[in-house]
């Protein structure tokens, strides 16, 4: 692992070295991939493949098939399992920020780990950490080294970029978004994005479960502390009432972000398939610059932005809220003028 924390600018440099010497190379992200991860690893597929490289883009079974928005991807060079050969390949994780995200450990025996990521609590795992918690998602530093190598994106690779950037700047309402995001969206729909045509599959077409799904959210949200925490929680029952997949739930967490008074937004969702049965995915949103929710979520294993945050847990509702509350209270506490923390009882 590499010692210390170099800039930014150094490990770019570093990384294009990397991908110039290297021939073989595994692509990885998180598990449950969004529009980031998997923009950023069809990017890279991109990438590679223009310069000549033998990649695959690794996602395991359990996060397939993926989110009905996302089903538009072409995944070419898509594996299930590792290769045999991974211990003589470039393993690349991208928008990952903590290595146990990703639900394949045998990824972890490549002969170099590439860590490309925007998270800024990256534990920087990997032999090569190019981590840039300015940019405004995982695709953005993508789209950078492409420049960086001369490589001008496909159609395929501009409009996978172009959805890890709206997806992850919240359509650039969210404060990552910064100059570069509209200059890569710039060139991305220069490429030739159909901007319409990607914002109907991704916020259009809604499965009617979702709606439903949306509706038994909305009917379980409770609020706390002054409203100061929205929180709605879903079993593993309201997705088989809902006929719901997993993924249906993406989104809603926005709708309880966006209610008067709001400081943290919570979505509270039972996992009813795969390893982690009868646990917790915990979705964190602040709108309270006050509020780090990252480290919220890294206090149960988890991470994320200071915004939007995330961890899975085996704590039954009611701890899980008497923790969400008290970490939440101590941060707003710790400002000038903010409130007492709460007694829980």
């Amino acid at each position: 692992m590499t010692s210390g924390i170099e800039s930014p600018e150094v490990t770019r440099e570093r990384v294009l070295e990397r991908i110039r010497a290297d021939s073989r190379f595994v692509l990885a992200a998180h598990e449950s991939p969004d529009g980031d991860a998997l923009g950023s690893l069809v990017g890279m597929q991109g990438l590679l493949t223009a310069l000549g490289k033998d990649s695959r883009m690794f996602i395991a079974p359990a996060d397939l098939p993926l989110p009905y928005e996302y089903r538009f991807f072409e995944l070419d060079g898509l594996i299930s399992s590792p290769p045999a050969d991974i211990a003589r390949r470039t393993v690349v994780f991208l928008d990952c920020g903590n290595i146990d995200r990703n639900s394949a450990s045998v990824l972890q025996q490549g002969s170099h780990l590439l860590n490309i990521d925007h998270h800024h609590d990256n534990t920087r795992f990997g032999t090569l950490n190019h981590v840039v918690p300015d940019a405004s998602c995982t695709a953005e530093i993508v789209w950078d080294l492409m420049r960086g190598l001369d490589v001008k994106p496909t159609l395929e690779v501009a409009r996978a970029l172009y959805v890890g950037l709206i997806t992850d700047t919240g359509r650039f309402m969210y404060e990552n978004t910064g100059p570069h995001a509209h200059e890569m969206a710039a060139e991305m729909i220069g490429a030739g994005v159909d901007v319409q045509d990607v914002y109907r599959r991704l916020y259009e077409e809604m499965p009617q479960a979702k709606l439903a799904l949306l509706a038994l959210a909305l009917d379980r949200m409770q609020r706390f502390d002054s409203g100061e925490l929205t929180l709605a929680a879903l079993s593993a029952e309201d997705f088989r009432d809902a006929e719901a997949e997993d993924s249906y739930s993406e989104g809603i967490i926005d709708h309880l972000r966006a209610v008067q008074g709001t400081k943290v937004a919570v979505l509270v969702r039972e996992l009813s398939s795969g390893e982690r049965i009868g646990q917790r995915k915990v979705s964190l949103r602040a709108t309270d610059d006050h509020v780090d929710v990252s480290r919220i979520a890294r206090e149960q294993g988890g991470g994320g932005h200071r915004r939007a945050a995330g961890f899975s847990t085996t704590l039954e509702l009611e701890p899980l809220i008497q923790f969400l509350r008290r970490a939440i209270a101590e941060q707003l506490a710790a400002t000038p003028n903010g409130p007492a923390a709460p007694t829980l009882v």
